[in-house]
């Protein structure tokens, strides 16, 4: 008995010792947000922040600091998001309340097959999808965000370019901080990189990365933006596209002249729903995001969080059961609307959530294997990088905004003459039913390759509102980790009632239904709970931290609270 009681008192002791440094990680981590009356930008870096504030201090709106944000990201974060990718932005009004949903995400060229990535056994060519010519798509990032500047900016369009030239010409340094995202983009990525000789000359100097502290500086693309200033469509008619498509054809790519000319962005109905008091909108299909994000906030529902706590088991086993269901569907039913029937309103009714929240077990983890498609037969003919930014102005008009060029460095191809970074957003169209894309995400017939077609995505830039007045903007990269994100963040606010510097620091959990595990960040939860979880099946997997979110609240009293991802280098800026 007393080997019994002193073993125990051991393992409490540990186990304390354990919960007493895991709280001061993470407390040491949590970010206080920043406050402000007027306006606010986050961004994943101070620089783009800067850009965009400076818009609003010089009169512009939401959209202009949105624009001039994004294309500064185009230069100081090339590992990430750019040009040469596309993206997702939802859009509020202050004045009606009104929000909308803008599709600029790269789509498949005219020449792209069903089978183009597959051998003569039709087996998946490793990496076909993933580096070079043939991995890129066209290209939506410039279309999308003249479309919206054009509709609802309000200063000119060259002045919202003007800071990305300057970051461009003059360069920048390179940021001492340098986070996991930034070196593992640096890290996996060097050899396509190296293969490229317009991206090589950029970025690396005697085959080695610009280091951190050293200056960056990208004169071709400040050429190319000085051009897109000038004339947007210039990158997609004029002398950009010509030099991308001769670079193409001279190099095994698909993208011709008539895919970039025929390239239009596309709005679209965002999808909305209910959680507590707050509506929830999102980004819709061609995203996964929204979708899911509604359907898991369906299926946790009403359940007593927070009396659980945050990092309670009972509180995790609901959020990854629900997590699975929703990455299931996502496999079966998610693909290009404007291709496939998706069926939305199903997959986010509140009895659809209900029929699936019954057969969660709160003992027992379900395995993936076991957690099946949910919806009767429908007819479907479905980045740890990207970028996310958030802009609220005085008169609460908001942008959320996510974009990408997929993996780090995209495609690792640089079209010689003007600094354009190409995306590979190929990657995310299943290239063979069943087969595990860079993500691990599985795809089915909805998500197949075909012309012209929009692969499917995770972004899930979010607006949420209570009685019609705006209460947070948010998002985040992170590839299939985006979702769960910013779920989490909601949670945090709306359950668990934290301000929105906690909500984006503590640490996270996800799952994606395959492969069957559940990731958490070291220290992300204590040893007890570990033991709890793993009672119950949950295969748990310790990983490197993940995602880089950030966000934006209007307080009870009318102010703003925003904060970014102390995982990153991104940074609040506000006036």
């Amino acid at each position: 008995m007393r080997i019994v009681a002193k073993t125990k008192r051991v393992v409490f002791a540990v186990f304390s010792l354990s919960v007493l440094l895991y709280s001061q990680v993470v407390s040491a981590s949590i970010t206080p947000p920043l406050r402000s009356k007027k306006g606010m930008v986050v961004s994943a870096n101070p620089l783009a922040s800067d850009a965009g504030v400076l818009m609003l201090t010089k009169g512009g709106n939401a959209v202009d600091a949105a624009v001039a944000t994004t294309f500064a990201i185009s230069v100081v974060e090339p590992f990430s998001a750019g040009i040469g990718g596309g993206g997702f932005l939802l859009l509020h009004s202050g004045k009606t309340g009104e929000i909308k949903a803008l599709d600029f995400r790269e789509r498949a060229p005219l020449k792209a097959t069903r089978n183009m990535y597959l051998d003569a056994e039709g087996k998946v060519r490793p990496n076909a999808s993933v580096n070079g010519y043939l991995a890129v798509a066209t290209p939506g990032t410039v279309a999308g965000l003249y479309e919206v500047h054009r509709r609802y900016g309000k200063l000119s369009w060259s002045e919202v370019i003007k800071p990305a030239i300057a970051l461009a010409n003059n360069g920048f340094i390179l940021s001492p901080q340098v986070t996991w995202r930034s070196q593992s983009a640096f890290e996996n990525r060097k050899q396509p990189i190296l293969n490229n000789p317009a991206a090589r000359a950029i970025f690396t100097r005697n085959g080695e990365f610009y280091q951190p502290g050293e200056r960056l500086v990208q004169r071709d693309l400040a050429k190319t933006l000085a051009a897109i200033s000038q004339n947007p469509q210039s990158f997609y008619t004029g002398s950009v596209a010509s030099a991308i498509a001769s670079d193409m054809a001279k190099n095994g790519g698909l993208i011709t002249l008539a895919d970039l000319k025929a390239y239009k962005p596309i709005w679209r109905i965002p999808v909305c729903g209910n959680f507590r008091q707050a509506k929830i909108c999102s980004m819709p299909p061609p995203s996964s995001g929204g979708v899911h994000l509604l359907q898991m906030l369906n299926i946790i529902g009403d359940a007593d969080l927070k009396s659980w706590g945050w990092h309670h088991p009972d509180a995790i086993h609901l959020m990854v059961e629900a997590m699975k269901i929703a990455y299931s569907d996502r496999a079966k039913y998610l693909g290009d609307p404007d291709f496939v029937k998706v069926p939305v309103a199903q997959l986010i009714s509140p009895a659809y959530a209900k029929k699936r929240r019954q057969e969660i077990n709160m003992e027992v983890a379900k395995p993936a294997t076991e957690v099946k498609p949910g919806l009767d037969p429908v007819q479907n003919k479905e980045s740890p990088e990207t970028s996310h930014l958030t802009v609220v102005d005085e008169q609460r008009n908001a942008v959320s905004l996510t974009f990408t060029i997929n993996l780090g460095f995209g495609a690792g191809v640089v079209t010689p003459g003007t600094g354009i970074v190409l995306n590979n957003e190929m990657d995310d169209f299943a290239s063979a039913p069943g087969v595990a894309n860079a993500f691990g995400l599985v795809g089915n017939d909805a998500n197949a390759i075909a012309p012209r077609k929009t692969p499917l995505s995770s972004m899930t830039p979010t607006i949420i509102t209570e009685n019609g007045r705006l209460r947070m903007a948010v998002g985040a990269p992170g590839g299939s980790t985006i979702i769960t994100q910013v779920l989490q963040v909601i949670l945090h606010v709306w359950a668990y009632n934290m301000d929105v510097g906690a909500a984006v620091s503590v640490p996270r959990i996800h799952h994606q239904w395959l492969p069957d595990e559940l990731r958490v960040e070291p220290w992300g939860l204590d040893a007890l709970t570990l033991q709890d979880l793993r009672r119950r099946g949950q295969k748990i997997k310790e990983t490197l931290p993940w995602g880089n979110i950030n966000a934006i609240a209007v307080t009870a009293d009318g102010n703003l609270e925003g904060a970014a991802d102390p995982r990153g280098e991104g940074a609040p800026r506000g006036y």
